[in-house]
């Protein structure tokens, strides 16, 4: 009897246990849970503790309410220029409604895998393989869109689709690369042919700016020479004239003292006749000079100039009177101004400046750059 009421104690502990069990239910953050009560909907479960009715409520499905990534197998996909290119698609989809993706849709992952398929075809069969290998973003915002918008109903939010990888057939790889090294062979000739352009047009407009330059120098070279010809031909113009003045002068200033010597040494006609003859031999040293004859009358002729222009001594004999000398009433060089400035340098100062720097020089009070090994001091031997 004892041993009966300990088995039914027993049993009755195990369904208190079991009910206990059934009636209580976990669900974790992020999740939920789909509960049926006698095979109809009933609720879905938040994150936390839920408790059921045992033996009429269970849990139809869990759902993951996190994003999800999904990556399918690469699809083969004909473009619109018939190529057959394999594709390879990744879906980020989260589940908003547990109960939609539970009720509405048996399997929402192969239904979306599907879906993403045969819209992938329709997108990329509009295109030319060009348009599908250059137009990733606009493929991922179509697919996003038409996916979004099917599984709108399934409870599902499709966040984004992005086109892993596109691979065309091995042939039409081998034609692209050879385009890919035909274009940049063309680039590259075309910037070779760009860069001598630019160096041809460089070197020209340098040879062009050294040419002016050249021209431009030579012009001052040469205007400086004609300018420096045309002073050098006035300076020595100018010096000549006043050599020549100087010389003037000089002769001028040695006859009058020859003349004034002459009259005040009272010349008599036996002086005059003997430089006469003392002249006769200078006189014919000519070539053309043979013969020559002196007048009988010399002798009258010079005694008629003696008492013409003399006076008798003491002795009887004529002699030259000179009349008293009077002193010039101007000096000849005073006469005009303009002759000063014959032999004025101030009006040149390079001259000036050089005379100065080569007097400096020979005084020894300042070294020369230019003329110190050309010239030497008077007291040195050369």
């Amino acid at each position: 009897m004892e041993f009966g009421g300990l088995i039914v104690l027993v049993v009755v502990v195990l369904l208190v246990l079991i009910i206990a069990v059934k009636s209580v239910m976990v669900v974790p953050q992020a999740q939920s849970a789909v509960i049926e009560r006698l095979g109809k909907f009933r609720s879905v479960a938040e994150p936390g503790l839920t408790f059921l009715v045992p033996f009429l409520d269970r849990v139809r499905a869990k759902i993951d309410l996190r994003e999800q990534v999904v990556s399918f197998p690469p699809q083969p996909v004909i473009t619109q220029d018939n190529l057959t290119v394999s594709i390879d698609t990744v879906v980020y989809f989260q589940v908003t409604d547990s109960r939609s993706a539970v009720y509405e849709i048996s399997n929402y992952i192969v239904a979306v895998e599907q879906l993403t398929t045969t819209t992938l075809r329709n997108v990329v069969g509009a295109m030319s393989l060009e348009e599908t290998l250059t137009s990733r973003d606009a493929i991922n915002t179509q697919l996003r869109g038409v996916l979004d918008q099917e599984t709108g109903r399934w409870g599902i939010r499709v966040a984004r689709v992005e086109l892993k990888a596109i691979d065309p057939p091995p042939s039409i790889q081998d034609s692209m690369e050879k385009q890919m090294r035909a274009d940049r062979e063309k680039r590259a000739m075309i910037l070779n042919a760009e860069g001598a352009r630019e160096s041809a047009i460089k070197t020209a407009e340098g040879e062009k700016q050294a040419a002016i330059l050249a021209a431009e120098g030579q012009k001052q070279a040469a205007i400086l020479a004609a300018e420096a010809d045309r002073q050098s031909s006035i300076l020595r113009a100018q010096g000549e004239r006043a050599s020549r003045y100087l010389q003037a002068q000089g002769q001028a200033k040695a006859i009058e003292k020859i003349f004034a010597a002459v009259k005040r040494g009272k010349p008599t006609p036996e002086l005059l006749a003997y430089q006469y003859l003392q002249t006769l031999p200078q006189m014919a040293q000519g070539d053309a000079n043979k013969v020559w004859v002196v007048p009988s009358e010399f002798g009258k002729s010079l005694e008629g100039f003696a008492r013409m222009l003399g006076a008798p001594g003491d002795d009887g004999v004529f002699r030259y009177e000179p009349p008293k000398e009077e002193p010039p009433t101007s000096v000849p060089e005073e006469e005009e101004e303009s002759v000063k400035a014959w032999f004025d340098t101030s009006t040149t100062p390079e001259v000036a400046e050089a005379v100065r720097a080569a007097e400096a020089v020979a005084r020894k009070e300042v070294p020369s750059p230019t003329l110190g090994n050309q010239i030497t001091p008077p007291d040195q031997p050369s």
